[in-house]
């Protein structure tokens, strides 16, 4: 077995190409290589047979956790049945069909179809495309720009990458690509004036959005996109007032708003969507990881009614809508979508989201949020944060080349715990599956305040 173990690292460090891991450190064996066996529940084993509790759920995506029979059953029923049939010119499958239904059945109301794709990236692809469409078929030609906002992450491809408002997506690839623009990020913690309230830096934020709006020419505006909580940008939920703040705006100048929900969709922070959380009422929803959680690949647009009208107006007008993915709606990761969506109700998840979500983020603050190098413990639902500073009065942060962040999520896993070092800043994220249990929340914390004193100091 070690050998293999051996022969297996060899071959990753020299064929296989990581995403978001240092190439060069990588290849030279400077990094580890852990290759992931097994999973059952919130834990996972490495083929050393060293196992972790997953506080992270893979990347926000293993809500029902690990080794769920039910959904390895429908795969494989369905990879006998039918492995795979297209859905171009009208045709579906059951599951796909189905699994339709089940989305816009729990969806927020007026939502009225689903597109399918395979991950988050390709699904805001669509978002873009469909509202590009969408004002063409109006006679707005002009209308074409997208704000997004700084710290936002809403995937890696071109244009989705340049609707991301992180650096590490945009270095040496040319990005971002016009028409995309940026906004302030919604984050309490980082706000410019600290003598604000969340109110007033919901105001402010809400006061630069329009600000953009009427500089660059609202007929110029087409959609601005969020996640409900701002994800890979540090785990941020809104100031308050936030996003009744931000529709405002968007209802002045007609712009769609779409809420990207990959990651907060069916039951993250306790309701089925972000959107139902916040008070949000988006044109267009992007949702993926835990539509299937992560047991196979699958990513959706859910349209709203006012969007698909014109979407069929433009069909009459133009004919069959130029736009489709081979693997759109693919029947064996819809089949994973269904008995997916249907654990989540029978195991009572979203729920569990949000008590167990509210008790780990109390025990968190309690064990860690008095340290002298903690400047904020935030979080909602079932994510968490510990955002670290060099001094919490003053809030300086830490050099960068100190790689804070990274070394308590190193000394964490040295715990038995997986959390994530969160890109540009000093933040340890949190984001279980929705099956945590409290006495495993105990467990993660107990981990974390560990990994904290080891770095930090007590």
């Amino acid at each position: 077995m070690l050998d293999r173990n051996n022969e297996l690292t060899a071959w990753d460090r020299d064929h296989f190409f990581h995403p978001s891991t240092h190439m060069g450190m990588h290849a030279r064996g400077e990094t580890p290589t852990r290759v992931i066996a097994g999973g059952e529940g919130v834990y996972i084993t490495d083929v050393n047979g060293r196992t972790s509790l997953d506080a992270f759920a893979g990347l926000y995506c293993v809500n029902v956790g690990y080794g769920r029979q039910k959904i390895a059953d429908a795969i494989a029923e369905q990879a006998k049945n039918l492995a795979y049939y297209h859905a171009y010119v009208g045709h579906g499958t059951e599951a796909s069909i189905t699994l339709s239904k089940m989305i816009i059945d729990r969806a927020p109301e007026s939502m009225s179809r689903v597109y399918f794709g395979l991950s988050g990236s390709d699904a805001n692809e669509t978002n873009i495309k469909l509202i590009w469409y969408y004002n063409n078929i109006l006679g707005r030609p002009d209308k074409k720009k997208i704000i997004s906002r700084w710290r936002g992450y809403h995937g890696s491809g071109v244009m989705t990458g340049s609707l991301t408002g992180l650096a590490l997506f945009h270095n040496a690839f040319d990005l971002p690509r016009a028409p995309i623009l940026h906004t302030e990020a919604p984050y309490y913690f980082r706000r410019p004036d600290r003598s604000m309230d969340e109110e007033q830096f919901s105001q402010y934020c809400a006061d630069k959005l329009e600000e953009m709006i009427v500089n660059e020419g609202p007929d110029t505006i087409a959609a601005f996109i969020g996640e409900p909580i701002l994800g890979t940008g540090g785990i941020v939920p809104p100031p308050k007032g936030y996003w009744q703040k931000i529709q405002a705006v968007l209802a002045k100048y007609d712009i769609l708003l779409i809420a990207d929900e990959v990651v907060t969709g069916f039951g993250r922070l306790g309701t089925m969507f972000g959107s139902d959380h916040y008070g949000m009422k988006p044109d267009l929803i992007t949702i993926a990881k835990g539509l299937t959680s992560a047991y196979a690949p699958l990513s959706g647009t859910i349209v709203s009614d006012k969007v698909w009208q014109v979407l069929v107006q433009g069909s009459d007008e133009l004919g069959a809508i130029g736009h489709g993915w081979t693997y759109s709606s693919h029947p064996i990761c819809a089949a994973a979508g269904i008995a997916n969506l249907e654990l989540i109700d029978e195991l009572g998840l979203i729920e569990n989201a949000g008590t167990t979500g509210a008790y780990f983020r109390e025990r968190l603050a309690e064990a860690v949020g008095g340290h002298r190098h903690v400047g904020e413990v935030r979080g909602d639902g079932l994510m968490a944060a510990v955002e670290f500073v060099e001094d919490r009065d003053d809030r300086r942060f830490f050099d960068v080349s100190q790689k804070i962040g990274p070394q308590v999520s190193a000394a964490l896993a040295e715990r038995g715990v997986i959390g994530r070092a969160m890109p540009q800043g000093d933040i340890l994220g949190f984001a279980p599956p929705l099956c945590l249990t409290r006495d495993e929340a105990d467990i993660v914390v107990k981990a974390a305040t560990a990994a904290i004193e080891q770095v930090l100091g007590r």
